[in-house]
Protein backbone atom coordinates (compact mmCIF):
# COMPACT_ATOMS: atom_id res chain seq x y z
CA UNK A 1 0.00 0.00 0.00
CA UNK A 2 1.74 3.57 -0.83
CA UNK A 3 2.84 5.28 2.26
CA UNK A 4 2.30 8.85 3.15
CA UNK A 5 5.27 11.26 3.50
CA UNK A 6 6.83 10.76 6.80
CA UNK A 7 6.87 13.72 8.56
CA UNK A 8 3.62 12.81 9.37
CA UNK A 9 4.37 10.34 11.60
CA UNK A 10 5.99 13.24 13.65
CA UNK A 11 3.20 15.89 13.29
CA UNK A 12 0.53 14.27 13.70
CA UNK A 13 0.98 13.27 17.44
CA UNK A 14 1.53 16.86 18.05
CA UNK A 15 -1.56 17.76 16.08
CA UNK A 16 -4.08 15.03 17.63
CA UNK A 17 -2.87 16.25 21.19
CA UNK A 18 -4.38 20.21 20.23
CA UNK A 19 -7.58 19.14 18.45
CA UNK A 20 -9.82 20.37 20.69
CA UNK A 21 -7.89 23.97 20.66
CA UNK A 22 -8.18 23.49 17.12
CA UNK A 23 -11.31 23.55 17.30
CA UNK A 24 -12.07 26.33 19.38
CA UNK A 25 -9.96 28.40 17.77
CA UNK A 26 -11.93 27.66 14.57
CA UNK A 27 -8.99 27.57 12.41
CA UNK A 28 -5.32 25.97 12.14
CA UNK A 29 -3.10 27.33 14.64
CA UNK A 30 -0.26 29.68 12.75
CA UNK A 31 2.48 27.27 14.95
CA UNK A 32 1.08 24.22 13.54
CA UNK A 33 1.08 25.50 9.72
CA UNK A 34 4.35 26.97 9.87
CA UNK A 35 5.49 23.00 11.35
CA UNK A 36 3.93 21.94 8.40
CA UNK A 37 5.51 24.18 5.71
CA UNK A 38 8.55 23.56 6.84
CA UNK A 39 7.35 19.78 6.36
CA UNK A 40 7.24 20.56 2.81
CA UNK A 41 3.14 18.98 3.18
CA UNK A 42 1.76 22.09 1.40
CA UNK A 43 3.65 21.89 -1.44
CA UNK A 44 2.80 17.86 -2.02
CA UNK A 45 1.67 18.82 -5.84
CA UNK A 46 4.02 21.90 -6.64
CA UNK A 47 6.78 20.96 -9.21
CA UNK A 48 9.99 19.76 -8.28
CA UNK A 49 11.36 22.59 -10.49
CA UNK A 50 10.18 24.88 -7.96
CA UNK A 51 11.52 23.20 -5.04
CA UNK A 52 8.06 21.34 -4.10
CA UNK A 53 7.80 17.64 -3.85
CA UNK A 54 5.71 16.05 -6.59
CA UNK A 55 4.32 13.08 -5.23
CA UNK A 56 2.72 10.19 -7.17
CA UNK A 57 -0.85 11.29 -6.55
CA UNK A 58 -1.54 7.99 -3.86
CA UNK A 59 1.40 9.44 -1.53
CA UNK A 60 -0.55 12.60 -2.01
CA UNK A 61 -3.38 11.05 -0.62
CA UNK A 62 -1.90 8.75 1.77
CA UNK A 63 -0.41 12.05 3.54
CA UNK A 64 -3.77 13.66 3.96
CA UNK A 65 -5.14 10.35 5.18
CA UNK A 66 -2.77 9.79 7.54
CA UNK A 67 -2.83 13.45 8.88
CA UNK A 68 -7.06 13.04 9.44
CA UNK A 69 -6.44 10.45 11.41
CA UNK A 70 -5.06 12.73 14.04
CA UNK A 71 -7.58 16.13 12.85
CA UNK A 72 -9.72 16.42 10.26
CA UNK A 73 -9.72 19.89 10.26
CA UNK A 74 -5.80 20.27 9.68
CA UNK A 75 -6.05 17.55 7.50
CA UNK A 76 -8.42 19.75 5.43
CA UNK A 77 -6.34 22.74 5.65
CA UNK A 78 -3.51 20.75 4.23
CA UNK A 79 -5.67 19.73 1.32
CA UNK A 80 -6.91 23.02 0.35
CA UNK A 81 -3.48 24.41 0.14
CA UNK A 82 -1.62 21.27 -1.12
CA UNK A 83 -4.57 21.22 -3.84
CA UNK A 84 -3.99 24.96 -4.37
CA UNK A 85 -0.06 24.48 -4.70
CA UNK A 86 -0.95 22.79 -8.11
CA UNK A 87 -1.71 26.32 -9.64
CA UNK A 88 2.01 26.54 -10.03
CA UNK A 89 2.05 24.19 -12.34
CA UNK A 90 0.28 26.47 -14.76
CA UNK A 91 1.10 29.44 -13.95
CA UNK A 92 3.78 31.01 -16.66
CA UNK A 93 7.35 29.68 -15.07
CA UNK A 94 8.21 33.54 -13.93
CA UNK A 95 5.28 34.32 -12.13
CA UNK A 96 5.18 30.60 -10.48
CA UNK A 97 8.84 31.22 -9.46
CA UNK A 98 7.60 34.61 -8.01
CA UNK A 99 4.76 33.26 -6.06
CA UNK A 100 6.52 30.17 -4.54
CA UNK A 101 9.86 31.35 -4.21
CA UNK A 102 9.77 31.13 -0.66
CA UNK A 103 9.95 27.41 0.33
CA UNK A 104 7.21 28.02 3.09
CA UNK A 105 4.73 29.11 1.43
CA UNK A 106 0.85 28.20 2.04
CA UNK A 107 -1.50 29.05 -0.90
CA UNK A 108 -5.08 28.98 -0.73
CA UNK A 109 -8.65 30.09 -1.92
CA UNK A 110 -11.67 29.41 -3.33
CA UNK A 111 -12.42 27.80 -7.29
CA UNK A 112 -16.04 28.86 -7.36
CA UNK A 113 -15.93 32.14 -9.46
CA UNK A 114 -17.96 34.40 -6.99
CA UNK A 115 -15.60 37.43 -8.28
CA UNK A 116 -15.33 39.53 -10.70
CA UNK A 117 -12.58 40.28 -13.32
CA UNK A 118 -12.92 43.54 -15.84
CA UNK A 119 -10.21 42.68 -18.26
CA UNK A 120 -7.85 46.31 -18.58
CA UNK A 121 -4.95 46.69 -20.87
CA UNK A 122 -2.32 43.52 -19.09
CA UNK A 123 -4.19 43.43 -16.02
CA UNK A 124 -7.51 42.37 -14.59
CA UNK A 125 -9.54 44.36 -12.48
CA UNK A 126 -11.17 42.38 -9.26
CA UNK A 127 -14.06 42.76 -7.08
CA UNK A 128 -15.52 40.24 -5.06
CA UNK A 129 -16.16 37.54 -1.94
CA UNK A 130 -16.00 34.65 -1.72
CA UNK A 131 -16.83 31.70 0.72
CA UNK A 132 -15.54 28.66 1.90
CA UNK A 133 -11.54 30.23 2.64
CA UNK A 134 -10.39 26.98 3.96
CA UNK A 135 -7.03 28.03 6.05
CA UNK A 136 -6.07 30.91 4.40
CA UNK A 137 -5.28 33.19 7.73
CA UNK A 138 -2.08 31.64 7.25
CA UNK A 139 -1.38 32.06 3.23
CA UNK A 140 0.87 34.49 1.51
CA UNK A 141 -1.31 33.84 -1.66
CA UNK A 142 -5.15 33.86 -1.88
CA UNK A 143 -7.10 32.55 -4.95
CA UNK A 144 -10.07 33.45 -6.18
CA UNK A 145 -12.57 32.49 -9.21
CA UNK A 146 -13.59 35.12 -10.86
CA UNK A 147 -15.93 35.71 -13.94
CA UNK A 148 -14.47 37.54 -16.75
CA UNK A 149 -15.31 40.61 -18.23
CA UNK A 150 -14.13 42.40 -21.22
CA UNK A 151 -15.88 45.33 -23.43
CA UNK A 152 -18.83 45.65 -20.90
CA UNK A 153 -19.67 42.45 -21.29
CA UNK A 154 -19.45 38.50 -19.54
CA UNK A 155 -16.43 36.91 -21.73
CA UNK A 156 -17.69 33.36 -22.75
CA UNK A 157 -16.10 30.05 -23.86
CA UNK A 158 -16.70 28.81 -27.33
CA UNK A 159 -18.54 25.93 -25.29
CA UNK A 160 -20.85 28.83 -24.63
CA UNK A 161 -20.26 28.82 -21.16
CA UNK A 162 -19.25 32.00 -18.77
CA UNK A 163 -15.20 31.92 -18.64
CA UNK A 164 -13.81 32.18 -15.18
CA UNK A 165 -10.05 32.07 -14.04
CA UNK A 166 -8.56 31.81 -10.84
CA UNK A 167 -6.57 35.16 -9.71
CA UNK A 168 -3.86 34.84 -7.17
CA UNK A 169 -3.65 37.67 -5.42
CA UNK A 170 -1.22 38.73 -2.17
CA UNK A 171 -2.64 37.88 1.15
CA UNK A 172 -2.09 41.52 2.04
CA UNK A 173 -4.67 42.72 -0.49
CA UNK A 174 -7.67 40.26 0.22
CA UNK A 175 -9.45 41.21 3.41
CA UNK A 176 -10.38 38.32 5.75
CA UNK A 177 -14.03 38.16 7.20
CA UNK A 178 -14.73 35.97 10.05
CA UNK A 179 -18.20 34.41 8.59
CA UNK A 180 -17.15 30.80 10.16
CA UNK A 181 -19.06 29.43 12.57
CA UNK A 182 -19.90 25.90 11.48
CA UNK A 183 -20.85 22.30 12.73
CA UNK A 184 -18.36 20.45 11.46
CA UNK A 185 -14.82 21.51 10.03
CA UNK A 186 -14.91 23.72 12.88
CA UNK A 187 -11.10 24.32 12.71
CA UNK A 188 -10.52 24.90 9.24
CA UNK A 189 -10.91 29.10 9.36
CA UNK A 190 -13.38 28.74 6.12
CA UNK A 191 -14.42 32.06 6.68
CA UNK A 192 -14.82 34.77 3.86
CA UNK A 193 -12.13 36.65 1.80
CA UNK A 194 -12.93 39.95 -0.63
CA UNK A 195 -10.91 42.17 -2.42
CA UNK A 196 -12.24 46.01 -4.31
CA UNK A 197 -11.32 46.65 -7.57
CA UNK A 198 -7.74 45.23 -6.95
CA UNK A 199 -5.37 45.10 -9.91
CA UNK A 200 -4.19 41.37 -10.78
CA UNK A 201 -1.74 41.27 -13.75
CA UNK A 202 -3.33 38.86 -15.79
CA UNK A 203 -0.29 36.30 -16.36
CA UNK A 204 -1.20 35.45 -12.72
CA UNK A 205 -4.24 33.88 -13.19
CA UNK A 206 -5.00 30.88 -13.67
CA UNK A 207 -7.88 28.47 -15.84
CA UNK A 208 -7.88 24.67 -14.55
CA UNK A 209 -10.79 24.36 -17.45
CA UNK A 210 -8.55 26.03 -20.93
CA UNK A 211 -5.14 26.70 -19.48
CA UNK A 212 -2.47 23.47 -20.32
CA UNK A 213 -0.08 23.02 -17.31
CA UNK A 214 3.71 24.49 -17.97
CA UNK A 215 4.93 21.54 -16.29
CA UNK A 216 5.15 18.27 -17.99
CA UNK A 217 5.63 15.79 -15.05
CA UNK A 218 2.92 12.79 -15.09
CA UNK A 219 1.58 14.11 -12.31
CA UNK A 220 0.38 17.02 -14.02
CA UNK A 221 -1.69 14.91 -16.51
CA UNK A 222 -4.33 14.04 -13.57
CA UNK A 223 -7.63 16.37 -13.91
CA UNK A 224 -7.50 19.10 -11.71
CA UNK A 225 -10.52 18.31 -10.50
CA UNK A 226 -10.11 14.74 -9.79
CA UNK A 227 -6.77 15.22 -7.87
CA UNK A 228 -9.01 17.72 -5.10
CA UNK A 229 -11.77 15.41 -5.11
CA UNK A 230 -9.19 12.58 -4.05
CA UNK A 231 -8.05 15.02 -1.35
CA UNK A 232 -11.42 15.03 -0.20
CA UNK A 233 -11.47 11.98 0.17
CA UNK A 234 -8.39 11.37 1.65
CA UNK A 235 -9.52 13.55 4.74
CA UNK A 236 -12.77 11.63 4.43
CA UNK A 237 -11.16 8.08 4.62
CA UNK A 238 -9.03 9.21 7.38
CA UNK A 239 -11.73 10.30 9.56
CA UNK A 240 -13.88 7.50 8.71
CA UNK A 241 -10.63 5.28 10.31
CA UNK A 242 -10.04 7.32 13.18
CA UNK A 243 -13.81 6.94 14.24
CA UNK A 244 -13.71 3.44 13.67
CA UNK A 245 -10.49 2.98 16.30
CA UNK A 246 -11.98 5.31 18.57
CA UNK A 247 -14.85 3.48 19.39
CA UNK A 248 -13.64 -0.01 19.39
CA UNK A 249 -11.60 1.00 22.07
CA UNK A 250 -14.54 2.42 23.83
CA UNK A 251 -16.49 -0.23 23.70
CA UNK A 252 -13.42 -2.51 25.22
CA UNK A 253 -14.45 -1.23 28.48
CA UNK A 254 -17.64 0.03 28.07
CA UNK A 255 -20.17 -1.91 30.30
CA UNK A 256 -24.24 -1.17 30.81
CA UNK A 257 -25.11 -0.85 34.39
CA UNK A 258 -24.76 -4.41 36.09
CA UNK A 259 -23.25 -6.28 33.27
CA UNK A 260 -20.31 -7.96 33.63
CA UNK A 261 -19.78 -8.34 29.84
CA UNK A 262 -18.39 -5.01 28.02
CA UNK A 263 -20.06 -3.75 24.75
CA UNK A 264 -17.52 -5.52 22.73
CA UNK A 265 -18.68 -9.23 23.54
CA UNK A 266 -22.07 -8.57 22.60
CA UNK A 267 -23.12 -10.08 19.13
CA UNK A 268 -24.77 -7.39 17.91
CA UNK A 269 -22.02 -4.81 18.48
CA UNK A 270 -19.58 -7.02 16.70
CA UNK A 271 -21.75 -7.43 13.72
CA UNK A 272 -21.76 -3.57 13.12
CA UNK A 273 -18.14 -3.23 13.78
CA UNK A 274 -17.58 -6.11 11.15
CA UNK A 275 -19.97 -4.83 8.56
CA UNK A 276 -18.49 -1.16 8.80
CA UNK A 277 -14.83 -2.49 8.71
CA UNK A 278 -15.82 -4.35 5.28
CA UNK A 279 -17.44 -1.10 4.05
CA UNK A 280 -14.61 1.00 4.64
CA UNK A 281 -11.89 -0.97 3.73
CA UNK A 282 -13.81 -1.74 0.61
CA UNK A 283 -13.87 2.17 -0.73
CA UNK A 284 -10.44 2.81 0.24
CA UNK A 285 -9.24 0.01 -2.01
CA UNK A 286 -11.46 1.15 -4.93
CA UNK A 287 -10.46 4.89 -4.07
CA UNK A 288 -6.21 3.47 -4.25
CA UNK A 289 -6.71 1.13 -6.71
CA UNK A 290 -8.12 3.64 -9.21
CA UNK A 291 -5.55 6.04 -8.32
CA UNK A 292 -2.78 3.69 -9.19
CA UNK A 293 -4.41 2.67 -12.35
CA UNK A 294 -4.48 6.40 -13.53
CA UNK A 295 -1.33 6.96 -12.53
CA UNK A 296 0.17 4.21 -14.67
CA UNK A 297 -2.15 5.72 -17.95
CA UNK A 298 -0.61 9.07 -17.02
CA UNK A 299 3.18 7.51 -16.66
CA UNK A 300 2.70 5.80 -20.06
CA UNK A 301 0.86 8.19 -22.18
CA UNK A 302 0.93 11.63 -20.54
CA UNK A 303 -3.02 12.19 -20.86
CA UNK A 304 -5.92 9.95 -18.76
CA UNK A 305 -8.92 9.30 -20.69
CA UNK A 306 -11.75 9.96 -19.83
CA UNK A 307 -13.32 6.83 -18.40
CA UNK A 308 -10.58 6.82 -16.20
CA UNK A 309 -11.12 10.26 -14.93
CA UNK A 310 -14.62 9.11 -14.58
CA UNK A 311 -13.69 6.35 -12.45
CA UNK A 312 -10.97 8.51 -10.27
CA UNK A 313 -13.97 10.57 -9.32
CA UNK A 314 -16.65 7.99 -8.77
CA UNK A 315 -14.06 6.49 -6.07
CA UNK A 316 -13.28 9.59 -4.69
CA UNK A 317 -17.34 10.41 -3.97
CA UNK A 318 -17.72 6.73 -2.77
CA UNK A 319 -15.24 7.03 -0.52
CA UNK A 320 -16.37 10.41 1.30
CA UNK A 321 -19.82 9.34 1.43
CA UNK A 322 -19.48 5.77 2.56
CA UNK A 323 -17.11 7.14 4.93
CA UNK A 324 -19.80 9.51 6.37
CA UNK A 325 -22.10 6.66 7.05
CA UNK A 326 -19.02 4.66 8.67
CA UNK A 327 -18.85 7.25 10.89
CA UNK A 328 -22.32 7.37 11.82
CA UNK A 329 -22.16 3.96 12.43
CA UNK A 330 -19.66 4.48 15.23
CA UNK A 331 -21.24 7.16 16.33
CA UNK A 332 -24.61 5.37 16.89
CA UNK A 333 -22.63 2.38 18.60
CA UNK A 334 -20.51 5.55 21.01
CA UNK A 335 -24.22 5.49 22.98
CA UNK A 336 -25.04 8.35 24.61
CA UNK A 337 -21.61 8.98 25.49
CA UNK A 338 -20.79 10.56 21.74
CA UNK A 339 -23.58 12.99 22.39
CA UNK A 340 -20.78 15.54 24.44
CA UNK A 341 -18.81 17.25 22.52
CA UNK A 342 -16.02 16.36 24.72
CA UNK A 343 -16.29 12.53 22.85
CA UNK A 344 -13.69 12.33 20.16
CA UNK A 345 -16.58 10.33 18.03
CA UNK A 346 -19.26 13.85 18.38
CA UNK A 347 -16.26 15.83 16.24
CA UNK A 348 -15.86 12.62 13.69
CA UNK A 349 -19.26 12.73 13.02
CA UNK A 350 -19.79 16.32 12.35
CA UNK A 351 -16.68 16.32 10.16
CA UNK A 352 -17.65 13.94 7.98
CA UNK A 353 -20.93 15.12 7.21
CA UNK A 354 -19.28 18.66 6.51
CA UNK A 355 -17.00 17.00 3.85
CA UNK A 356 -20.16 15.11 2.15
CA UNK A 357 -21.26 18.80 1.26
CA UNK A 358 -18.49 19.44 -0.85
CA UNK A 359 -19.63 19.80 -4.73
CA UNK A 360 -16.69 17.98 -5.81
CA UNK A 361 -17.99 15.01 -3.82
CA UNK A 362 -21.74 15.79 -4.20
CA UNK A 363 -24.50 13.45 -5.59
CA UNK A 364 -24.52 14.96 -8.44
CA UNK A 365 -21.56 13.60 -9.35
CA UNK A 366 -22.77 10.22 -9.62
CA UNK A 367 -24.62 11.21 -12.26
CA UNK A 368 -21.76 13.14 -13.85
CA UNK A 369 -20.06 9.78 -13.45
CA UNK A 370 -22.75 7.67 -14.58
CA UNK A 371 -23.32 9.47 -18.08
CA UNK A 372 -19.71 8.34 -18.91
CA UNK A 373 -20.36 4.84 -17.83
CA UNK A 374 -23.79 5.17 -20.07
CA UNK A 375 -21.41 6.63 -23.29
CA UNK A 376 -23.88 9.39 -22.82
CA UNK A 377 -22.79 12.71 -24.29
CA UNK A 378 -20.65 14.82 -21.18
CA UNK A 379 -19.58 17.82 -20.46
CA UNK A 380 -16.49 16.48 -19.13
CA UNK A 381 -14.91 20.21 -17.89
CA UNK A 382 -15.07 19.55 -14.61
CA UNK A 383 -14.36 15.77 -14.12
Amino acid sequence: MTAPHPDVADLAPKVAARAEEIEAARRLPADLAAELAAAGLFRLVVPKSLGGLELPPGEVVATIEAMAQADASVAWCLMIAATTGLTSAYLPREIAAEVFADPNVITGGVFAPMGKAVVDGDDYVVSGRWSWGSGTANCAWIVGGSLIFEDSAMRLLPSGQPDHRMMVMPRADVELIDTWHSAGLKGTGSGDFAVEELRVPRARSVSLIVDAPVEKGPLYAFPAFGLLALGIAAVAAGNARAALDEVKAALASKRAPGSKRTAAERGAVQVEVAKSEARLRAARAFLYGAIAEAWEIAQATGSIDLDTRAELRLAATHMTRTAAEVTREAYDLGGGAALFLSNPLQRRFRDAHAMTQHMMVSPATYELTGRVLLGLPTDASTL
